[in-house]
């Protein structure tokens, strides 16, 4: 009887632990709804500030028919308001390690003073004078390419899972069967998008940047599927599967961001017609930037450079502090998509992420994409190579 009663304690402190891990766990969704809400506001401040909001042109840093916030300008103080909430987020969180800490309490809670928070970090940069948000917006293309790496790192061991998960062991009795069937079907998908790709952004011969980049991205994916099927690297068909789609799709989105009055863009005679087209892929746009936050936020084990720790029940579920970071980032990241990585350029309404300066960030951020994929192949195969060698000539250095 003693030992029951003993053990109340302990499995009442279990479940206010799960309590607590569940209240954590929903915590991200709002955090990621507060992100999206943003991406609206800012949208809405560009394309129609400047005829609703005419109490801003009160504001001494704004001015009487001025655009300094809006346009670009209220994307950036829009952007910027998000990067001092969730850097604030990151700091008041940085080091939380247990449920019962006060510091998981205001993660996870006290929504009423954090939207007041949320509120004061949208209104300050409002007030602030216009060339320190010039200066912001500089930073913000560090920033943005900084959440571009962030999300090829959570890629790349999103396929690693993958690989792990579903491909079988040398010497394991695992079929792999779906393994297999997913890396035809990502190598199928891989190799018709380059096809499609061709028939919609090189109408004529004279295209050839467009041509000279899909033929660049078909060879991308060959050498992946080349190095890791090489009897010294044996990775297997699956992560360069899903890799090359990745990779087709960075191609696709850096074609689909050239200006729309380039005649090579021929997908825009298909549209032209419907600017419904347009409005249905600004939303679909929309979503991707708080879908591609969100999900590299919560791979949070991807930044850690210990995964191996022994998740002990008392402990939060995941890192709060690179949850935070990895959406300041993403601030930064919807801010040029907004602009089109120019802090200058006009833009059009219901446009996002064209020109120029957008292609070309997609274009190094897919070779940058397959160049790391295919170091790590080396890498690994090196680093197997090096151990066995290490194992080989252990009993010789015993034996003298």
């Amino acid at each position: 009887m003693t030992k029951i009663q003993g053990a109340g304690p302990l499995y009442n402190d279990s479940g206010v632990y799960e309590a607590r891990k569940r209240q954590s766990l929903r915590a991200r969704y709002v955090y990621g709804f507060i992100f999206f809400a943003t991406n609206l506001l800012a949208w809405f401040i560009r394309d129609y500030g400047a005829k609703v909001l005419h109490g801003l042109h009160n504001i001494p840093v704004c001015g009487a028919g001025d655009s300094k916030c809006f346009h670009s300008g209220g994307v950036l103080r829009v952007s910027l308001g998000c990067f001092i909430f969730f850097w604030l987020m990151f700091a008041t969180t940085f080091g939380t390690r247990k449920l019962d800490e006060v510091r998981n309490s205001w993660h996870s809670g006290c929504w009423a003073l954090k939207f007041l928070v949320y509120v004061g970090s949208i209104a300050i940069p409002f007030i602030i004078p216009n060339i320190f948000i010039q200066l912001y917006g500089e930073i913000a293309r560090m920033g943005a390419g900084i959440f571009l790496i962030l999300q090829l790192i959570s890629m790349l061991h999103l396929i690693s899972w993958c690989n792990n998960r579903w491909m079988p062991h040398p010497g394991s009795n695992q079929c792999g069967l779906f393994g297999l069937l997913l890396s035809t079907v990502s190598f199928i998908a891989s190799f018709a998008g380059i096809a499609v790709l061709y028939a919609l952004y090189v109408p004529k011969s004279s295209c050839v940047f467009n041509i000279f980049t899909i033929i660049f991205t078909a060879i991308l994916v060959k050498i992946m599927m080349a190095v890791s099927l090489h009897s010294k690297v044996n990775e297997g068909l699956l992560s360069s599967g899903i890799m090359g789609s990745y990779v087709v799709f960075l191609c696709w989105s850096a074609l689909h961001s050239q200006p729309q009055t380039e005649k090579c863009h021929s997908e825009m005679k298909i549209w032209k017609d419907g600017n419904w087209a347009t409005i249905v892929s600004f939303i679909i746009a929309i979503c991707s930037i708080a879908m591609a936050t969100f999900s590299t936020g919560i791979d949070t084990r991807s930044f850690q450079f210990r995964n191996d720790e022994v998740q002990l029940e008392e402990d939060v579920p995941y890192s709060y502090e690179i949850f935070h970071i990895v959406f300041a980032m993403g601030a930064m990241y919807f801010a040029m998509l907004f602009i089109s990585w120019e802090l200058h350029h006009p833009t059009r309404e219901w446009s996002i992420d064209v020109g120029w300066a957008s292609t070309w960030v997609k274009f190094m951020n897919e070779w940058l994409a397959a160049s790391i994929y295919i170091w790590r192949l080396i890498a690994r195969a090196i680093s197997r190579k090096t151990s066995a060698n290490d194992e080989e000539s252990a009993p010789h250095i015993l034996v003298a």
